[in-house]
């Protein structure tokens, strides 16, 4: 089997755990096991050092602590990817970059529209913002050597700079009173990344502590948590001591995280956000679902779909190689798929129960059907078979 059809199993297999831990949090959540379910939420985790203490529930710990994890993992790949891969230049940047940007506005500017920039539902405003890049993967993974190299790139490469996108609207918008003190003790352990890296030292545990002290200074700041993981794997050393890429600590944090984040970290959350009673969107907060569930599915195609072709047209970016514009259509309505990132910001959009729950609704409504168009159009669209292609047949 060759790598990139492990890639594609794996990816296939990633997707199936996650829609499974999906599936088992709503059986539980609209079955008789619907208090063990909530009670399971609000366990009380506590850990204390002297006077430093964290106290949370359980679905905060994963919320705020697990997921630093996927954030960190993100970081990684979008720094392994801007040292020499996908986004290596400024040419296989361009494109996925701007149909990120319209996959961003319109989902958004859709929602607003829906719900007005006034009160309590105009907060979730960037929840149709965000591509599942789990999903949407395993989704273009179901057609194997059907799909072009280059259609999975951009792809990759979209759900790359949404994450980015998202991550920085988790800093702008979703940050809660800054605390000084804890921002300086961030601020000095940042310092010692830069420290480390001045001194090119490659050992993983200085990395380690280092992580862990600006985790719980992010944490007590009031800036969101999970941006830890991002700043994180950017101090990471791309290189080993000798200057070499292969076996360097960003590598090795690659290849030891992917499977446990997207085997583990993302299915756990799944598991604990996707557990939503279902019942016919009211309360109030009806504008919600159908806000976040057509900026998933209209917002969503029509802006990467739109500012794709208009970015080609223009000449900024081309048309990758072997994709024609059906193929990249097909990938614009993946992109629809919203689920684990759109799930994380309605938490913080909403602390309304009624409100968070049309958004969560929303968001797997909108994600399901995004699946199926995307990948109806896809199945119609791409040839049956394909010819093996070389390294050369990539997008340049």
């Amino acid at each position: 089997m060759t790598t990139a059809a492990q890639q594609g199993v794996e990816e296939r297999t990633a997707g199936l755990v996650t829609v499974g831990a999906l599936l088992a949090a709503l059986i539980l959540a609209n079955s008789p096991l619907r208090e063990f379910y909530q009670l399971l939420h609000h366990t009380p985790v506590s850990v204390q050092v002297g006077t430093l203490g964290i106290d949370k529930p359980l679905i905060l710990w994963i919320n705020d602590g697990l997921m630093v994890f996927f954030f960190l993992l993100m970081g990684v790949e979008l720094k392994r990817e801007m040292l020499g891969g996908m986004l290596g230049s400024a040419r296989q940047v361009a494109l996925p970059a701007i149909a990120a940007a319209g996959g961003m506005l319109l989902p958004a500017l859709v929602y607003l529209l829906v719900n007005g920039t006034e009160g309590i539902a105009a907060h979730g405003w960037a929840v149709p913002t965000a591509t599942d890049i789990v999903l949407a993967l395993a989704v273009l993974s179901l057609f194997g050597e059907r799909v072009p190299p280059a259609l999975r790139v951009f792809l990759m490469a979209l759900a790359v700079f949404d994450d980015l996108g998202a991550i920085a609207i988790i800093a702008l918008f979703y940050t809660e009173r800054l605390s000084g003190e804890a921002l300086l003790i961030a601020g000095m352990a940042l310092a010692g990344f830069v420290l480390l890296n001045r001194f090119r030292v490659t050992r993983a545990m200085p990395y380690v502590l280092l992580g862990l002290v600006l985790w719980v200074a992010v944490l007590k700041s009031g800036v969101h948590a999970t941006l830890a993981g991002v700043a994180i794997a950017l101090a990471i050393p791309a290189r080993t001591r000798d200057g070499l890429q292969e076996g360097s600590p960003l590598a090795r944090t690659y290849h030891d995280l992917r499977r446990w984040v997207t085997f583990g970290v993302v299915p756990v959350f799944a598991f604990f956000n996707a557990g939503i009673v279902i019942r016919a969107a009211g309360d109030g907060f009806g504008d919600v679902f159908f806000g976040v569930a057509f900026g998933l599915l209209l917002g969503k195609q029509l802006g990467v779909f739109s500012l794709a072709w208009l970015a080609i047209r223009l000449r900024l970016a081309r048309l990758p190689t072997d994709v024609g514009w059906c193929h990249l259509y097909g990938v614009a309505v993946l992109a629809g798929i919203g689920f684990t990132m759109s799930l994380f910001i309605a938490g913080l959009a909403f602390d309304t129960p009624a409100a968070l729950t049309s958004a969560r609704q929303g968001v797997l409504a909108a994600s399901a059907m995004a699946a199926l168009i995307g990948g109806a159009v896809l199945a119609v669209t791409l040839p049956h078979s394909t010819a093996p292609q070389s390294e050369s047949g990539r997008q340049t």
